[in-house]
């Protein structure tokens, strides 16, 4: 009788083990139906990949989550939803999306954006951008012979804010005394950029200047060199460029490449 005993409790122990190790695997036993834990770990990959912290409340949430899925999906299966025509096509689309997606996630590790490339961009942007920067005012008209008479006024002491406010057609500037603010010369269209960079500190143009907008008086008020940010500090930026680029041209290459019909 005691062996039996032994033998029942051995046997108890054993079960116990293999229960254990059983929701190791598993975070729980649906309808006699077990929910593998790798369905919670890829729930949170997905939510770490979209920005949001996986906490741990969060994990017994997941959980939560993964289990209701389960008993619906049971419910969906209970009445033939599966094998209708509709779930079919769905299933097929986000076959799609998921393969499509993984290879975007392949390519890019297998393409990454080096130093290299990075500081080759920076200096790009450096050589656009570097130089002077200009801030300016101007007043916007839309026929010459006003912008002339603009410029005489001026040159008799008129106010340039004030002209500006009331006469200028940029109504962004004008409202602001016609203040265009700290900006490259590349900013802006080439004939005004070219009779800005002519002027000194304190200069206004003689004549009008003409552009596809219309005529502009222009006033320089200051002259600096660039202020632009360092490389550490744009890096995230020009790699997630670098990388859409990248992977703009790899899609538009895979589309040039296939045969449609």
């Amino acid at each position: 009788m005691k062996k039996h005993l032994l033998l029942s409790a051995a046997l108890a122990g054993l079960m116990a083990m293999g229960t254990s190790g059983a929701y190791a695997q598993n975070v729980a036993v649906v309808n006699g139906k077990a929910v593998p834990k790798a369905r919670v770990d890829a729930l949170a990959q997905q939510l770490a990949r979209s920005g949001r912290p996986v906490t741990p409340e969060m994990q017994g949430q997941i959980r939560e989550e993964v289990i209701a899925r389960e008993v619906f999906m049971q419910e969906a299966e209970k009445l033939g939803l599966s094998g209708t025509d509709d779930f079919k096509v769905q299933m097929d689309l986000a076959r799609q999306a998921i393969l499509i997606r993984e290879l975007f996630v392949d390519f890019q590790k297998k393409n990454p954006v080096t130093d290299a490339d990075l500081k080759g961009e920076y200096d790009k942007f450096v050589a656009t951008n570097g130089g002077k920067e200009y801030k300016a005012r101007h007043i916007l008209v839309l026929k010459e012979d006003e912008a002339k008479t603009i410029i005489a006024s001026l040159k008799k002491g008129g106010k340039f804010e004030d002209i500006a406010k009331k006469s200028s057609k940029d109504t962004g500037s004008g409202a602001n005394g016609g203040n265009l603010d700290w900006a490259n010369p590349s900013s802006y269209v080439a004939e005004f950029a070219e009779a800005m960079t002519k002027l000194n500190k304190g200069q206004m143009t003689d004549v009008p200047v003409k552009t596809q907008f219309g005529f502009h008086v222009i006033r320089v008020d200051d002259i600096r060199t660039a202020q632009l940010p360092p490389f550490e500090e744009l890096k995230p930026q020009i790699a997630q460029q670098m990388q859409q680029q990248k992977l703009a041209a790899f899609q538009q290459g895979l589309r040039e490449k296939a045969k449609v019909e």
